[in-house]
């Protein structure tokens, strides 16, 4: 008889995520020795997940809540007799939508117009007509590219390979292209996964390779980004405006001096907040229990050379 495939869920907030295991035909049991497939979405961090999967010394699938999955990854705790899927391309629209609003913000000045306590002169960039660099080729490199549609840009992608055209964009050029590409570009955004390969891609080289009045967006991760090198930019005069939803460090101190810059507008790592979120990542684990009943590949399979 086949060992019936049991879905144990971890989360200070189960009951949503219960609700899509069970609406797609799982079966719900306490996390351990009967786990087989294990939801994890703790707020206890990392021992939290390391001690789940001890309790569950069975479970051959986990499904993680996050998109990016480096802090697994440095942790440890990716066991490779485990498939192990993550959220990637689940948030892309929130985000997608965030990073919109950052590079508007940026062409129109919002920035130092929201520092303003006086009048001052007129300034701003329209969208149209711009060229944007996307680094990065997942789902949000797509989202985004498919909301600057509308406004006649030119999208040109960054990914591992240029034969993987990404979907809506008019190029898609290969990650040893960046020194060439980052001149000609108007906007560039960092939507890309960190890894070994990606952390501090954006170091002075890169910053000095783009336009001066060229508007910089990271809505990654901070550890894509020297810092030092994007300050000593931004106080050479560099940049029409730089928007950050992640930085390093993060959170971002108190005092740090990138808070005093007026044309540099930072998020605290609100692109898809929590509320966001919830039923997305519920979808997902809806899609993903539902095919690991039937045996089928499942959807953001982690790889963890890639990050993600």
């Amino acid at each position: 008889m086949t060992t019936p495939r049991l879905i144990s869920v971890v989360s200070d907030d189960a009951a949503h995520l219960e609700t899509a295991v069970t609406r797609a035909g799982g079966q719900l049991v306490a996390v351990g020795e009967r786990t087989s497939g294990l939801v994890w979405a703790g707020s206890d961090g990392l021992p939290g997940l390391a001690a789940a999967l001890e309790e569950a010394p069975n479970a051959d699938w986990v499904q993680l809540p996050a998109a990016g999955i480096e802090s697994f990854v440095e942790a440890g705790v990716m066991r490779p007799d485990i498939l192990w899927t993550a959220a990637q391309g689940a948030y892309s629209r929130p985000v997608a939508e965030h990073t919109l609003a950052l590079v508007l913000s940026c062409l129109r000045v919002l920035p130092e117009r929201a520092r303003a306590t006086s009048w001052a002169p007129q300034k701003g960039r329209p969208l149209y007509g711009c060229t944007v660099l996307i680094v990065g080729g997942g789902g949000i490199a797509a989202e985004i590219a498919r909301l600057l549609q509308p406004f006649g840009v030119t999208v040109v992608c960054m990914r591992r390979r240029a034969d993987e055209a990404l979907p809506g964009a008019d190029r898609t050029v290969g990650d040893d292209a960046l020194l060439e590409e980052l001149p000609k570009a108007d906007i560039v955004i960092v939507a890309l996964a960190l890894n070994a390969s990606t952390a501090g891609m954006f170091s002075a080289a890169e910053f000095a390779a783009m336009k001066d009045d060229a508007v910089f967006v990271n809505i990654a991760r901070g550890g894509h980004v020297e810092t030092a090198a994007l300050l000593e930019a931004l106080h050479a005069g560099r940049f029409f405006g730089v928007a950050l939803d992640v930085t390093d460090p993060e959170p971002l101190p108190d005092g740090h001096p990138l808070w005093d810059i007026d044309r540099v507008l930072i998020t605290p790592h609100t692109a898809n907040t929590a509320a966001m979120l919830a039923p997305l990542f519920a979808d997902r684990v809806s899609e993903n229990v539902a095919r690991y009943l039937a045996g089928e590949k499942l959807v953001g399979i982690a790889e963890q050379s890639r990050g993600y």
